[in-house]
């Protein structure tokens, strides 16, 4: 009797993903036959902004239909992030999110309003974003190997900002320390810019910042780039070294920057945009993204994006233990 019952649940099943593939398949077709919104996280004019703006033209132009993106800044991405877990799992509402709320905050805040391994459907990777190091002009340094030596001279006395605890500025110097042994003193603020704004004006002494918001104050000469954070030299600063390359072998730390929807959103769906960001990355996008805004640009499959979250977060973790920062 509980074989034929077992029997009878699985053929019902079979008929029903049957009839629902076909029907989810030839949905996915049309998609998208209205606006779609692309929730962005963070505050207008931000690298995750105009990369979010950049993806949503080229998305636009694609379909026909219009990408609009949408700011929903507050509680380092957590706000924005939020919004989308909570949406309709339908291709409608997606988030271009940096790697705070998908991979940093689980290890910086006490409770999430979300999951964000269960919540989210990863569409594609679309970039990584190193950050660069730069100092005043007054710091007495002109290398990497000058920091450090100044900075075991005097420990303590050299300070860092970054736009909060957690953030990139603050996990990329973590980093250096770890890996150098020297200690700098950090100073949060609540943004990038404000912390820049005081780099520039002389009351703090360098910063982990990343490439598109410390380009206009390098090339100004406001600032000093001594290093980039990626293995490699980005196109942007082609003249500025790696850290790894400036003697502290091993060294990288990136952010990124990638695409996800609602958890459950129908796979056809998720692979059409990633097919459609994958070929706007191969065109004119991919030249503003690394010339102008020294990204490097990514691509693959949304199960690759997957994998990288898994180990971007890990290592978060472990930044995080380092840095004995306690949930909030």
């Amino acid at each position: 009797m509980m074989v034929r019952i077992r029997h009878a649940v699985q053929l019902f099943v079979f008929l029903a993903a049957s009839t629902f593939l076909p029907a989810t398949n030839a949905w996915a077709q049309n998609y998208p036959n209205r606006a779609v919104r692309v929730i962005a996280p963070y505050s207008p004019g931000g690298s995750v902004d105009m990369v979010a703006r950049l993806v949503a033209q080229k998305l636009t132009g694609k379909f026909g239909e219009s990408f609009v993106v949408e700011n929903r800044a507050g509680a380092s991405g957590n706000i924005g992030a939020n919004f989308v877990a909570k949406s309709t799992a339908d291709g409608y509402t997606l988030l271009m999110s940096a790697s705070p709320p998908l991979a940093a905050n689980i290890h910086l805040f006490a409770t999430l309003p979300f999951d964000p391994v269960k919540d989210f459907a990863p569409v594609i990777l679309v970039a990584t974003q190193p950050n660069v190091l730069v100092v005043n002009p007054s710091v007495p340094a002109r290398s990497v190997k000058e920091l450090i030596e100044l900075a075991k001279a005097s420990p303590g006395k050299l300070t860092f900002g970054s736009a909060g605890v957690g953030a990139s500025q603050h996990m990329a110097a973590e980093q250096f320390m770890m890996m150098t042994g020297v200690k700098l003193t950090h100073v949060p603020y609540k943004g990038g810019a404000p912390a820049m704004l005081d780099l520039v004006g002389g009351r703090i002494d360098l910063m982990f910042e990343t490439v598109p918001s410390a380009m206009s104050f390098v090339k100004a000469g406001d600032i000093k780039p001594l290093a980039v954070t990626s293995l490699n030299r980005v196109a942007a600063l082609s003249d500025v070294p790696s850290i790894d390359e400036a003697g502290v072998k091993g060294y990288e730390f990136r952010g990124w920057i990638g695409l996800t929807a609602p958890a459950g959103t129908p796979r056809p769906v998720i692979e059409k945009l990633n097919a459609a960001v994958r070929e706007a990355l191969g065109g004119e996008l991919k030249t503003k993204l690394s010339g102008q805004l020294g990204l490097d640009v990514s691509g693959g499959s949304p199960e690759e994006f997957a994998a990288f979250i898994r180990s971007d977060s890990a290592n978060y973790g472990k930044l995080a233990k380092a840095a004995q920062i306690v949930p909030q």
